[in-house]
């Protein structure tokens, strides 16, 4: 991918930048350009919600730029405000600084380790004095503080807020001042933070750096930012066969989004996968993100056991039917006879519309003939739709 496509994948990918001119021409410079990217260690574990502006990090890297990643192990200690009604408990420095170990081998599955810079910035911000505190405070007003929507709810409706908590955007934006940064990446829920950092650096005489907000990824909810604490997250480091399943749970009106903001697959064939197979589109996400963070090798095993376990969830709360059919016999046959369908002309219908599962797979064709090897023991599961599931057993 030459230049000029790689800035505008960028800036595609974008909700908002500060400002989008500036941007263009730092990209087409020949400077070798400070990317920052701030990390919370509260929470160690990486979700596929922060892979989202990490991916847009590779690409900045690709191009020959620095990324540093700061993981925030001296503002941990405050705990990020953004959208919280309610003052977050302390964590000691101690705690931050061990969950932020973690941080480097997760980044490395996304970025490359050897090229990325990985910073506390407790190196920067435990060696301020009080007057350094006081000078940082002085260029930022109470009121400003509180355009912050969270801020803003909070006190008017009387909930408290510590002022540490007012500290906390002035240390993330303080950030971008001690190293300097010429771009600044996050998501949406960080874009005020960005921004401080933006208008600190022109107070300390710098150039102010280009922030770029990128969308927040959805839950497995279907409602909420994908969030560890939230518990509707998919980890990059969790195995792949809980990755498979937790990717199975997507919402089907979100898993779009997902393949767009998450891998590299190209629209048209991720369009294709929903529009004529949503439950086979599922399965090619969730092979997607395998291959990405553990490799190809993986994915068998994952479909395997998730099978296992989707069918032994089934096969424990469903009706079963007992048939003395002889095999092998078509799946036509099979529907009638189960009462699934009410005709032949209905089994191929519902068969012709991707709506009969057999064991957890599709039926492709009316004209499929099921033998004993379809069959796990003397039985098999068939499924209509997403509610309907019958054990039948061959007696």
């Amino acid at each position: 991918m030459n230049k000029d496509k790689q800035i505008e994948l960028i800036i595609r990918k974008a909700v908002n930048i500060f400002d989008e001119e500036s941007l263009r021409k730092l990209l087409k410079s020949d400077k070798k350009l400070v990317v920052k990217f701030g990390a919370d260690p509260s929470r160690p574990d990486l979700h596929l919600g922060h892979t989202v502006p990490l991916r847009v990090l590779k690409i900045l890297q690709d191009m020959g730029h620095e990324i540093n990643f700061v993981i925030g192990d001296f503002t941990a200690m405050i705990g990020d405000p953004s959208g919280k009604n309610k003052t977050r408990p302390q964590l000691t420095f101690e705690e931050t600084r061990k969950s932020g170990e973690t941080y480097f081998k997760q980044v490395a599955k996304i970025l490359d380790k050897d090229k990325t810079k990985i910073l506390y910035n407790s190196e920067w911000l435990s060696k301020m004095n009080f007057k350094d505190v006081l000078e940082l405070t002085g260029k930022y007003t109470v009121a400003r503080l509180l355009e912050r929507d969270d801020f803003k709810s909070r006190f008017n409706n009387n909930i408290p807020i510590g002022v540490h908590e007012f500290m906390y955007p002035l240390m993330q934006g303080y950030d971008s001042v001690a190293i300097k940064a010429d771009i600044e990446i996050g998501g949406t829920d960080q874009t005020f933070n960005l921004l401080v950092g933006r208008e600190l650096q022109k107070d300390y005489g710098q150039t102010p750096q280009i922030v770029i907000v990128f969308p927040l990824l959805v839950g497995l909810d279907g409602k909420e930012k994908m969030s560890k604490s939230l518990d509707n997250y998919i980890g990059i480091d969790e195995s792949p066969d809980v990755m498979f399943e937790k990717a199975m749970r997507i919402p089907d009106e979100a898993l779009e989004t997902f393949f767009k903001l998450t891998t590299d697959i190209d629209s048209k064939v991720y369009k294709k996968w929903i529009n004529n197979n949503i439950f086979e589109a599922h399965k090619e996400y969730g092979k997607e993100i395998i291959k990405m963070y553990h490799g190809e090798s993986f994915i068998n095993d994952a479909i395997k056991k998730y099978q296992a376990k989707a069918q032994k969830n089934v096969t424990d709360n469903i009706d079963t039917i007992d048939i003395s059919r002889k095999l092998p016999l078509s799946v036509v046959d099979l529907l009638v006879d189960t009462k699934i369908a009410t005709s032949k002309s209905d089994a191929r219908r519902l068969i012709e519309q991707n709506g009969i599962s057999l064991n957890q797979e599709k039926v492709k064709s009316p004209d499929q003939i099921i033998t004993s090897k379809d069959l796990n023991d003397n039985y098999l599961i068939i499924q209509k739709g997403k509610k309907v599931f019958i054990k039948v057993i061959f007696i």
